[in-house]
C-alpha cells in the first residue's frame, strides 16, 4: 500500500468542487460537489439516531434502490434536519438540479448536509450553488482541497486521505474527505465522510467491506458522547482502474479492503483529534482482552468518559478515572491483574499493575500526557483480543464554542 497526496480527486475519473454560495455562512466556502464521470456502485453507512435528517433519508433511498450513482452535493451550515416535508422536498429540488447540471440521471444524485438542525434550506441558493459546482469541478488535487474545506463547519482543519494498491495487475485508488468535530459518538459513523475509488468492485462486496470496517474506525471514536441526526458515510466505486471484479471472499477483495481501512481510520483519527476545543488526540488501546467485542466495548468506554476527557486536558496522571471506566463498561474483569501505561513521543510509563500503583514520577507522567497524541494502554490479561478508540480532551473551549453554536 501506498500513501499518496491526494481525497476524494485521487482516484481515476473523479472530480470535485468547492464554492461559495451564502447558505448560511458569509464570505468562506460552503457548497461542495464530488462526482463520477462514470456511473458507480454506491454504498453507505447511515446514523443510528431516530431522528433522521432528510438527506440521510434520500440517501438511503438512493443507495438501495438506484441502479447507480454518481455525484454527492454537500452544503454546510444548515443541516436539513427536523424539517419535515419540506426539508425533504428540497433534497429532491437539489438532485434535480444536479441532473439538469450534469446530464445524469436524477437517482443517481445524493445529498449530504451538515449544521444547524431545524432551519430550511435557502433552497434557491442551493441550486444557484449547484450551477457554480457544475462550471467549477474539476479532477484535481486542488478542487478535491476546496471540496474538503468547504464541508467544514467547526472543524479547524481539512481531512482528506488517499492510498494506492495493486489489484490484478493494476493501480487501484481509494481516497476520502469527512468533516466532523462535534456532535462526535461511535454509534455507525459519526460524521460526513465520502469515500471514492477506481476500483471495479461488486455492491455486495463495496457494501460488506463498509459495512464491516466501520465497526473499528469511525464506531471507534468519540467526542462529546451526541449521535448526530445526519451522519452519513458514502462510497462510490467506477470501475476506471481496469482491474477484475472484485468479488467477496478473494484474496484482491482483503486488498481493498485494507486499503479501505487505512482511509477509514486516518479520518476517523483526524476527526477525533480534531474534536471542539481539543488540544490532543486520546487514543485508548486495550489488549489482553478475552473477547473482541470486549476489547471495543472497554476501549470506548474509556474515550467516552467526560473524566478521563478532562484528566487529558489537565495532563493529570490519574489511574483512578481509567478505572471507573473499565469498570462500568459492563466487562466482568479482574481490576487485581490490569495494567495501566500511558504513552507519548515524549515516553512510556507503566501507572497502575496488579491492582496498585506503581509509584510512577508524577513529573514524568505529566510529561508524557502535554504531548499532542496521548496512548492509554491497558493491559487486561485475559487474553488475546484487542481494540482501539481515538477521541479527545475535553476543554474549556468544547463549551464556548457550542453555548454560541447558532450565532
Amino acid at each position: 500500500m501506498k500513501v499518496i497526496t491526494g481525497g476524494v480527486t485521487a482516484a481515476k475519473g473523479f472530480e470535485a468542487a468547492g464554492v461559495e454560495a451564502a447558505i448560511k455562512y458569509k464570505n468562506r466556502k460552503d457548497m461542495a460537489m464530488v462526482y463520477s464521470q462514470k456511473p458507480c456502485v454506491v454504498a453507505g453507512t447511515f446514523t443510528t439516531n431516530v431522528v433522521k435528517a432528510a438527506p440521510v433519508l434520500w440517501d438511503k433511498k438512493v443507495v438501495e434502490e438506484s441502479p447507480f450513482g454518481q455525484a454527492v452535493i454537500i452544503n454546510a451550515g444548515i443541516a436539513n434536519a427536523c424539517t419535515g416535508a419540506e426539508g425533504y422536498s428540497y433534497c429532491d429540488a437539489t438532485a434535480k438540479a444536479a441532473a439538469k447540471a450534469l446530464n445524469i440521471p436524477e437517482d443517481s444524485v445524493m445529498v449530504a448536509s451538515t449544521g444547524v438542525i431545524g432551519m430550511q434550506l435557502p433552497i434557491d441558493r442551493i441550486t444557484a450553488g449547484v450551477e457554480k459546482l457544475a462550471q467549477a469541478k474539476a479532477d484535481t488535487l486542488e478542487a478535491g482541497t476546496l471540496a474538503a474545506e468547504a464541508i467544514m463547519t467547526t472543524d479547524t482543519i481539512s481531512k482528506q486521505v488517499a492510498v494506492e494498491v495493486e489489484i490484478g495487475g493494476q493501480t487501484v485508488t481509494v481516497g476520502g474527505m469527512s468533516k466532523g468535530s462535534g456532535m462526535i459518538h461511535p454509534n455507525m459513523c459519526t460524521m460526513l465522510g465520502f469515500v471514492t475509488t477506481d476500483a471495479a468492485i461488486t455492491k455486495e462486496a463495496l457494501t460488506k467491506a463498509v459495512k464491516e470496517d466501520v465497526v473499528d474506525t469511525f464506531n471507534m471514536i468519540s467526542v462529546d458522547g451526541d449521535t448526530s441526526t445526519n451522519d452519513t458515510l458514502l462510497l462510490m466505486a467506477n470501475g476506471m482502474a481496469g482491474n477484475p471484479e472484485i468479488q467477496v471472499g478473494t484474496p484482491e477483495y482483503e486488498t481493498f479492503k485494507a486499503a479501505l481501512h487505512y482511509v477509514n481510520e486516518t479520518l476517523a483519527k483526524m476527526m477525533a483529534g480534531d474534536g471542539e476545543g481539543a488540544t490532543a488526540l486520546l487514543e485508548v488501546k486495550v489488549i489482553g482482552a478475552d473477547a473482541k467485542e470486549h476489547a471495543r466495548i472497554l476501549s470506548k468506554s474509556v474515550v467516552c468518559s467526560s473524566l478521563v476527557k478532562a484528566m487529558i486536558y489537565g495532563h493529570d496522571a490519574n489511574a483512578g478515572r481509567i478505572l471507573c471506566a473499565l469498570g462500568y463498561s459492563g466487562v466482568q474483569f479482574d481490576p487485581e491483574k490490569i495494567d495501566l501505561y500511558f504513552e507519548s513521543k515524549a515516553g512510556k510509563i507503566k501507572i497502575y499493575e496488579d491492582g496498585v500503583s506503581t509509584g510512577y514520577d508524577e513529573e514524568e507522567a505529566t510529561k508524557i500526557l502535554s504531548e499532542p497524541e496521548v496512548t492509554v494502554l491497558v493491559d487486561m490479561k485475559m487474553g488475546d483480543e484487542t481494540a482501539t478508540a481515538w477521541g479527545c480532551d475535553l476543554t474549556y473551549d468544547y463549551v464556548k464554542i457550542n453555548a454560541d453554536y447558532r450565532s
